[in-house]
């Protein structure tokens, strides 16, 4: 008897699979966010936080010690304890002057504890669920990944940001108005007769006599294009431009001197592999490259130099502050058309005033999208509350939601009756025990086959999903659709997920009626032959939204109605004594499936053309075909066995 039937599957795992999303959008987005509104500059944040990605990809090796100590019960949860309890030590060392190294090293707890709890869940998944079950509600828990992840990107997000624009000096808002109309000069502006507009508009409080932002002017209006006639002079002034407003903030101290512009140069000859073998590769390289173009690239098309334009703006206080007081503004995106954008890679738009330079002027820079064919508008926020506030904030959020599902998930999690410690596992032995799980992997029947199932059946989808947003924001002349980057938000962000969340809600539901066995090859012809919406796309450039909407959401469907049969044959081949650890090992192929493709998916498509490299995706179609024909599953797998009925 399966303990388990008695517990309904919609009381733990929508919690479950939203706990286990959670903690990882905390670790790589939001402590991103957060370190940048804290004044961390570009290459910290990069450097530090881009290590904690680790415990994901070496969380294969440690898996066999969940599986041999104690059960996924108690993983899961003790793990849940653990993040609850790293959550409330990072909200409580926001406010301290070391917070960086401080909460850096909570963070890699919570990465370590976070990637342990998805091989526990995962795990857990398998034991409490029959054949069946797991079949239909493996669309249910992707589902409730994701919409943690839109949680933490989005929701946590908003309530920092609210807090920052309650709390400080009143918010200060520029707009930016955008028309083929305008026409406007690369220039630094002053502080004008416009600054009293702006002034009025700021001090519509209920202190107009204290402290706020001055603008130079609060609503500017920029071209879509430069105004210009030669595309290199353009480029040049727009770089001149960007250089003055960097050049300008320092001077006025609002960024630090050691803070230069990033780019991205060639390798210095002394960068370069030494000697004899460094040029040997070097030269193999460029005439691989040469030979792939030549054989395979498109026939070149004539290009005009297109840029996009840029304009700024200029802010102060009004007043002094106090002698040792600071006051920071953070700008960021409001509302509007995203294809205006605020420069904040090559500078930060994060600004500190003090009684020094409260009166000198802090420049933003904005691009504007060329590709505009009409007006549009976009208004950007500046906050000035406080920010470890709000940061606290989400944190002991955070920290109060894993309390809460520690607890929830000590009575609603079931108790599978194969989910127990080894009864041959001792101190002594736990070690071989170790090795033991491993070689049982690459031991079982199809090992071999079954690794090249989990490296090549996205073949073609890692390869794409690479290339979708440059294809969209590439202008028509260099083979893409030439949308703006509002658009592709639309059509990417919210289209593609709702295709790709349907795909695998609807795929999962139908492989428990029919079983892996009857819908893996129907799921592979999906993710291979929508990939021809692309095709089409990049033949046609038809970029009307309509049609673009419309090729993503069906390519982005196929893909999740297919991506049910991979995950449900990552559950078929883990079966038996080991597996959790079995699982966390199928994932480590399946990251490295997703991995090599993609590196190689930018360098081929930039040497053969878009319409080439998409016919290639396709032709990539037949490696997940063939794999499937030699995968071998039980017709049972999945479908709804006599005792569940």
């Amino acid at each position: 008897m399966n303990p388990t039937r008695q517990r309904n599957p919609w009381a733990w795992i929508p919690t479950l699979y939203f706990a286990e999303g959670l903690p990882y959008v905390a670790v790589m987005t939001i402590s991103v966010i957060m370190y940048k509104r804290l004044g961390i500059s570009n290459t910290d944040i990069a450097l530090y936080t881009g290590w904690l990605y680790l415990p994901w990809v070496i969380k294969p090796f440690w898996s066999p010690f969940v599986d041999l100590v104690r059960t996924k019960r108690w993983w899961t949860i003790s793990m849940q304890w653990i993040i609850a309890i790293a959550f409330a030590c990072i909200a409580f060392a926001l406010p301290t002057p070391f917070f960086f190294r401080l909460t850096l090293a909570v963070f890699w707890l919570v990465a370590f504890s976070s990637a342990t709890h998805d091989i526990a869940a995962d795990g857990f998944y398998m034991h409490a669920l029959t054949e069946h079950q797991q079949s239909l509600y493996v669309g249910i828990r992707s589902t409730f990944y994701r919409v943690a992840t839109v949680a933490g990107q989005g929701l946590l997000v908003i309530v920092a940001g609210l807090i920052e624009t309650g709390t400080g000096l009143q918010p200060a808002e520029i707009t930016v108005e955008a028309s083929p109309q305008y026409a406007n000069a690369l220039t630094l502006p002053t502080f004008g007769t416009q600054a009293g507009s702006a002034k009025a508009q700021a001090a519509d409080g209920d202190d107009a006599d204290g402290s706020y932002f001055v603008f130079t002017s609060p609503l500017i209006k920029a071209g879509t294009s430069v105004n210009m006639a030669s595309g290199a002079d353009a480029s040049a002034s727009i770089a001149a431009l960007t250089d003055s407003v960097r050049e300008a903030n320092i001077a006025n101290g609002f960024i630090a001197k050691t803070y230069t512009a990033s780019g991205v140069s060639t390798p210095s000859a002394e960068n370069k592999p030494g000697g004899w073998l460094g040029s040997l590769f070097d030269g193999l390289g460029t005439r691989f490259t040469a030979w792939v173009r030549d054989t395979f690239g498109e026939t070149p098309r004539h290009t005009v130099a297109s840029i996009d334009n840029a304009i700024v703006a200029g802010v102060r206080l009004n007043k002094q502050p106090a002698e040792g007081e600071t006051v920071v503004l953070n700008f960021t995106f409001k509302d509007g058309d995203q294809s205006i954008s605020l420069e904040q890679n090559k500078f930060p738009a994060r600004f500190e005033f003090t009684s020094a330079n409260w009166d000198k002027p802090a420049y933003l820079l904005f691009h504007i999208d060329h590709k505009l064919k009409s007006g549009t508008k976009a208004t950007f926020i500046g906050t000035s509350g406080n920010i470890p506030l709000a940061w606290l904030v989400v944190f002991a959020v955070l920290s109060a939601f894993f309390l809460f599902c520690a607890i929830y998930h000590s009575f609603a999690l079931p108790r599978p009756a194969s989910d127990h410690t080894p009864a041959n596992v001792t101190a002594r032995n736990i070690l071989s025990e170790f090795f033991a799980t491993f070689k049982s992997f690459f031991y079982k029947k199809q090992a071999g086959v079954a690794i090249l199932f989990m490296l090549l059946y996205r073949l073609p989808e890692a390869q794409l999903v690479k290339l979708i947003n440059p294809f969209l924001l590439d202008p028509i002349d260099k083979g893409g659709l030439g949308l703006t980057t509002g658009q592709v938000g639309l059509v990417y962000g919210t289209v593609g997920i709702i295709g790709l969340t349907l795909g695998g809600i609807i795929g999962g539901i139908i492989a428990a009626k029919g079983g892996l066995k009857k819908w893996l090859m129907p799921m592979a012809w999906s993710m291979s032959l929508t990939c021809l919406t692309f095709v089409y796309l990049s033949y046609f450039q038809d970029h009307s939204l309509l049609t673009v909407n419309l090729c993503v959401f069906i390519e982005q469907f196929g893909y999740g109605f297919g991506f049910t049969a991979y995950m449900l044959y990552l559950i078929y081949f883990s079966e038996g004594e080991h597996k959790t650890s079995h699982y966390a090992i199928c994932t480590g192929f399946m990251a490295l499936g997703m991995m090599l493709p993609g590196m190689a998916a930018g360098w081929l498509q930039d040497t053969i053309g878009y319409r080439h490299f998409f016919v290639w995706t396709m032709i990539c179609c037949i490696a997940t075909i063939l794999v499937c024909t030699f995968i071998k599953v039980d017709p049972a797998f999945g479908k709804k066995g006599q005792s569940e009925e």
